[in-house]
């Protein structure tokens, strides 16, 4: 008689998992693209911040959802949160590698979704990093001038260029914001948002360096034109 042949089972092929990439770390939820470490920080932060550094959001402060480059002045590491308070959605933030390397903040700051910068621009990597978030849908917040206005006598320091050509080469708005009077604890600060900036005369062309630089400056000049024109509606002071 012939031997009974033994049936062999072989196993189902192990599904290899798939690695999160940590910067894209909103989930799409009702059509918002949701930071649950974001939201978290939110209701951390939110109220001792409204308590110690009184804050009042003039202009555009309803932002829609989808991709935008929030663009504005820079005096305090408290700075972040302004652009947070205009949406629901998760928002990028470029921030130094010195504070993405520090022990707590740097946690917290990557848990948030921000994205290592080096001071001066030049970084190819926060570049291509930066346009991979915008491209997913979320929102990025960045400030030119490279670091914080803290005791400087200028209303502005020095800008870096970079926003425009983000905006452009992702075909993205800008929404420029402009912090009227150095925050200071328990005195108002004032916080301007403008319309959102198309800068679509520059898409799908073949751009030069100097056409970058222009575009940069339209970004810059609209700053300096929202806070002249609050401050001629508001007569704030200067500092």
């Amino acid at each position: 008689m012939p031997e009974d042949k033994q049936e062999t089972k072989q196993a189902p092929p192990k599904r290899e998992k798939q690695k999160k990439d940590p910067l894209l770390y909103t989930v799409k939820k009702n059509g918002k693209h949701v930071s649950r470490s974001m939201n978290l920080l939110r209701v951390v932060f939110y109220p001792w911040h409204r308590v110690v550094f009184p804050f009042r959001l003039f202009g555009y402060k309803k932002v829609g959802l989808g991709p935008y480059i929030y663009m504005g002045n820079h005096y305090s590491i408290w700075d972040v949160i302004y652009p947070a308070h205009t949406t629901g959605e998760g928002v990028h933030f470029l921030a130094k590698d010195s504070v993405m390397k520090a022990p707590v903040v740097g946690y917290w700051s990557k848990r948030a979704g921000a994205i290592g910068a080096l001071r001066d621009g030049s970084d190819v990597r926060t570049l291509m990093e930066s346009m991979k978030v915008l491209r997913h849908g979320d929102k990025l917040s960045l400030f030119p001038e490279g670091t914080r206005n803290m005791k400087s006598d200028e209303e502005f320091l020095p800008f870096h260029g970079g926003a425009a050509l983000l905006a452009i080469k992702t075909k993205t708005p800008v929404i420029p914001f402009v912090i009227c009077n150095r925050p200071k604890p328990f005195r108002m600060t004032h916080v301007v948002f403008g319309e959102p900036m198309e800068l679509s005369e520059y898409y799908d062309r073949k751009l030069t360096p100097a056409d970058y630089e222009e575009a940069d400056e339209k970004l810059k000049n609209r700053l300096y034109q929202l806070r002249a024109e609050h401050r001629a509606k508001y007569n704030k002071p200067k500092k």
